[in-house]
């Protein structure tokens, strides 16, 4: 069970540090009440994180960090989000075009603009996924807004990662409830779907409807390897090999100090590694191997 270091991994959630990385979650702020995270938080979750990634020191180049910290953990590509104010993710795109994986952050309460978007996104970088994070925008993960944008990425042949289980910032949690998620895959058979951070507490839900959909998938984002649900590496040690794709959470809450010095202590079957590491993500995405 040991896990591999020559697997070229591709890590489906990466960020870029910022000066002051609250400026990057400005579009929570309709939706927080209390008063540690409108006004004390570095980000909305901190409370749940320990060690968390410093912000940007003046004159550091945020792509030649992301860079610097790929090479050396081993980590082939990295997914990043791309669309306005993202300069950081447009020039590392043009320097390192093997190194970046673009995907697009989609707001269903903006309609058919999202919809719009998701398409511009396509024709400009290529993206290979679209992101959103229900809760965040209070939306369900079923609700109507949601379903011009499922139908867009089957029509692309590009993955929805979601937000799913109750959110670290401190908003409701009713947008992200697991059990939504069924309708979703059983209107949408084609749409790749793609759980993200961590579906809790709700990780046996979140096994049996993998089980019961082809097209529904797991990420491993904003969890520290030694917190990974038992109830996920069970799944992935048995019938879930193929289903269970890896994703960190730099630099929004932990560094990859802490994931690869963890990461290696997580109980995973020889021949589950290099799916989890690489080949899911490649297959889902449809990145040449």
């Amino acid at each position: 069970m040991a896990m591999p270091t020559d697997v070229g991994i591709i890590d489906t959630m990466v960020g870029f540090p910022k000066p002051d990385r609250r400026e990057v979650y400005k579009f929570l702020a309709p939706h927080l009440r209390d008063k540690e995270s409108l006004e004390e938080f570095r980000f909305p979750a901190q409370y749940m994180f320990k060690d968390v990634p410093p912000d940007l020191e003046d004159n550091v180049d945020p792509v030649a960090v992301v860079v610097d910290n790929l090479d050396r953990f081993g980590i082939d590509k990295a997914m990043i989000g791309v669309g306005p104010g993202r300069d950081d993710a447009e020039r590392a795109l043009k320097d390192f075009p093997d190194r970046f994986i673009p995907s697009a952050s989609v707001d269903p309460n903006q309609g058919m603009d999202a919809v719009r978007f998701l398409v511009e996104m396509h024709d400009r970088y290529g993206i290979k996924a679209a992101t959103t994070f229900p809760a965040g925008v209070q939306v369900p993960i079923n609700d109507k807004r949601y379903y011009p944008i499922y139908a867009k990425c089957v029509e692309l042949d590009i993955p929805i990662f979601v937000c799913a289980g109750v959110p670290g910032p401190r908003v409701p949690m009713a947008p992200q409830k697991v059990e939504l998620i069924d309708e979703v895959c059983w209107f949408f058979p084609e749409l790749r779907f793609v759980m993200r951070h961590g579906a809790e507490p709700w990780t046996d839900l979140a096994v049996k409807l993998m089980l019961k959909w082809p097209n529904l998938y797991y990420s491993t984002s904003a969890f520290a390897p030694k917190h990974y649900p038992r109830a996920i590496i069970d799944y992935a040690n048995t019938r879930g090999a193929d289903k269970i794709i890896y994703a960190g959470y730099f630099p929004a809450g932990l560094t990859y100090d802490r994931i690869f010095a963890e990461l290696p202590g997580v109980p995973f079957d020889d021949e589950v590694w290099p799916k989890f590491l690489r080949h899911n993500a490649a297959r889902v995405l449809k990145i040449d191997q």
